[in-house]
């Protein structure tokens, strides 16, 4: 990087002190990071043919008054000038609010030039702009920054230019030569002067189109490298385990496996057997059988000599799961024990004693295993389950219980493959995206709030066959911002309306999480019939006999969300049914709850929801692990993204890029990010 470039931009002519503050808030401090302030979109001045504009686009054109100005002035201080303009063969109207001073500089027959808002139905345009004379901006096509402060448009434009003017040569090239000729790219300082200074609109697209792969193949390249590095700086354990004892556990299961368990149990067992350490994310659609796998990943290590530890995030879950690794894996001689902050006093030391001495084969429990107290005898392979429930230091921890023990992270929130290889891109990631056999699809039902009544009476019709249902609501207590039903108000409402026929419980995050594992509880032994409840149930809740799930305002969730909630019912024998209670107001609204009763695939969803939202909200704005772009979407620019990732993977493999001097700037860049010295990545 050309030292230059990194001076302070009160180098460039016309920046003094108060504008540098300005511009350090809009994180331009260089004159390189002022080179690199990209716009985030364009005004075309360019006259177009009405016939070929869109309604409501934003059109310029050049044409003859043709009558009279009228001005209108209403309300405080308010006016509406009004004009017809011929342009070419159309006869148009012309709206200007609240600029009554263009009257006096309009005439008729004038030939003037209006950019606005095209209205095709009432033929009109209503300006924001406008010259008098001819277009003088015709072959114009104009950045748009983002501002602060008191800095301008023109402001910024002309620092740019400056800066440009004064250093645009000391630009260099990142990029190695073969790629740029592999996806005909524009050169980088050619690149930074076309998104500054167009000429016109494919310009702008080839300019972008290079910056898009420039910022995905430095990310992908960060990536690969990290994992290169953790391969080749924590050697695994190369786990012999028995074959043909893993094969009989396989053919033991009720169930034969889908061709989806068959591939991820293949990918798992070759990781085992691999001399580097397993760093796998296991994504799986609720009730795609992912515990099963997780049973055989285990088997075979415990197959090898080794011992296994499952995290998950609740109690219930744990017992859950303790309940149905036991029974699969206890006729096999594998010792199972629970480990959670309810088993206390003598049975605890007893749990811990046998761990410590190697008695204990598999141990499942809560963050319980990560305490100082937990250690094991030999440690080969790490299950967390809902993996993003748990914090990084967490899962850190458990994995230095071993020496180097195997590690698979297993998801029931399906991510989009453009999120997964971008926030998961050091990991394999492995997909179950088949269901077994005989499942039965949850009947999804979209309901406006007016029928209320039919669906509660729907609901008792299933509950008097024994059944029982959550209601999820938004929020917890009445909000005068939020018109939407709250928890408090919902469990009144249900326990008046069941009254002496069921019993209704309440959850809600404020709850302490011995009350909430209380509430669990009844509701799991069928004391409680209908669980009113906030999202906190969306994960790690196992109710077969829950056959109904009514969510209230539920244009309010994601469409992941809502899938994960539909998720808590369906898992017994008995067909189950979704009930989604919303008045959407917007389209976006009308659309998610249309595409929740058309769909069952959570993977369909998850790409849906990610195109309806966006990145940011799809992890919600607080998780880490998704990177901010300049230019990059990644929902818009996916196939880009997974180009730059194929070439990162053949790039960090490859000699040359190790040792090409061509090579060169790239491999600066990466190791200005700090992944070469195994440093954590932002």
């Amino acid at each position: 990087m050309n030292e230059n470039l990194m001076q302070s931009v009160t180098v460039i002519k016309g920046i003094g002190q108060e504008t540098a503050e300005t511009l350090a808030e809009m994180k331009i401090s260089t004159v390189l990071d002022l080179l690199e302030y990209f716009p985030y979109r364009f005004e075309d001045y360019r006259l177009k043919d009405l016939a070929e504009v869109a309604h409501e686009e934003k059109v310029t054109v050049e044409g003859k008054v043709h009558s009279e100005p009228s001005l209108v002035y209403y309300g405080k201080k308010k006016s509406r000038l009004t004009l017809r303009l011929l342009v070419g063969k159309y006869l148009i109207q012309v709206v200007f609010f609240n600029q009554p001073y263009l009257k006096s500089k309009l005439e008729i027959n004038q030939t003037i030039t209006v950019t606005g808002k095209w209205d095709q139905h009432r033929q009109m345009i209503t300006g924001n702009e406008l010259q008098i004379g001819e277009n003088q901006k015709k072959n114009d096509f104009e950045p748009v920054y983002l501002l602060k402060g008191k800095l301008s448009m023109k402001g910024i434009r002309k620092f740019i230019q400056l800066a440009f003017h004064q250093f645009g040569h000391l630009i260099e090239e990142t990029l190695p030569e073969p790629l740029l000729k592999k996806y005909r790219l524009y050169h980088r300082r050619d690149a930074l002067r076309a998104m500054h200074f167009p000429r016109n609109q494919e310009d702008v697209k080839q300019a972008r189109r290079r910056f898009v792969y420039e910022e995905f193949l430095l990310f992908q390249l960060k990536m690969q490298a990290l994992r290169k590095f953790e391969r080749e700086h924590s050697p695994g354990l190369t786990q012999k385990y028995n074959l043909i004892q893993v094969k009989a556990f396989i053919q033991s299961l009720p169930f034969p496996l889908t061709n989806a368990q068959k591939r991820v149990v293949n990918e798992i067992l070759a990781d085992l057997k691999s001399p580097f350490r397993m760093n796998r994310l296991l994504q799986g659609d609720v009730g795609s059988g992912k515990t099963v796998v997780a049973a055989i990943g285990l088997y075979a290590s415990i197959s090898a000599g080794f011992q296994g530890a499952l995290m998950v995030p609740t109690e219930i879950l744990a017992e859950q799961h303790a309940a149905s690794l036991k029974a699969l894996l206890e006729p096999f001689d594998v010792t199972c024990e629970l480990l959670t902050s309810s088993v206390k006093g003598k049975k605890r030391r007893e749990i811990l004693q046998q761990l410590e001495q190697g008695e204990i084969d598999l141990l499942i429990g809560t963050h319980a295993l990560i305490q100082d107290e937990v250690v094991f005898s030999k440690l080969g392979f790490v299950i967390t389950d809902e993996q993003h429930r748990f914090g990084v230091e967490q899962r850190r921890i458990l994995r230095e219980k071993g020496e180097s023990p195997d590690v698979l992270f297993m998801t029931a929130t399906p991510i989009p493959r453009t999120l997964a290889i971008t926030v998961f891109g050091e990991m394999d990631v492995s997909i179950i995206d088949e269901m077994p056999a005989g499942r039965k699809t949850i009947e999804t039902y979209w309901a406006k709030q007016e029928m209320l009544d039919r669906v509660l009476a729907f609901m008792e019709k299933e509950l008097r066959k024994g059944r029982q249902g959550y209601v999820i609501c938004p929020l917890i207590e009445e909000s005068e911002k939020l018109d939407v039903q709250n928890v408090i108000d919902v469990y009144s409402m249900l326990t008046t309306y069941f009254q002496n026929r069921f019993k209704v419980g309440l959850m809600h995050g404020r709850l302490s999480a011995e009350e909430k594992e209380a509430v669990m509880r009844e509701f799991s032994n069928n004391a409680v019939q209908v669980l009113v409840s906030t999202t906190v149930v969306e994960v790690g809740v196992n109710v077969p006999n829950a056959t109904i799930m009514v969510i209230y305002d539920a244009e309010r969730f994601g469409l992941s969300q809502l899938h994960q909630l539909r998720g808590r019912v369906g898992r017994g024998s008995e067909q189950s049914f979704c009930i989604l209670l919303a008045n959407p107001k917007s389209e976006n609204g009308k659309e998610r709850m249309q595409i929740m009763t058309e769909t069952n695939d959570g993977f369909v969803l998850s790409e849906k929801d990610l195109e309806l939202r966006g990145p940011g909200d799809f992890f919600g704005k607080k998780q880490s692990g998704v990177p901010e772009f300049k230019v990059a979407d990644m929902v818009h620019d996916y196939r880009a993204l997974e180009t730059a990732r194929s070439d990162a993977v053949w790039l960090i493999q490859s000699k040359e890029f190790w040792h090409a001097a061509e090579f060169q700037p790239l491999r600066i860049r990466l190791e200005a990010s700090g992944v070469l010295e195994g440093e954590k990545l932002d």
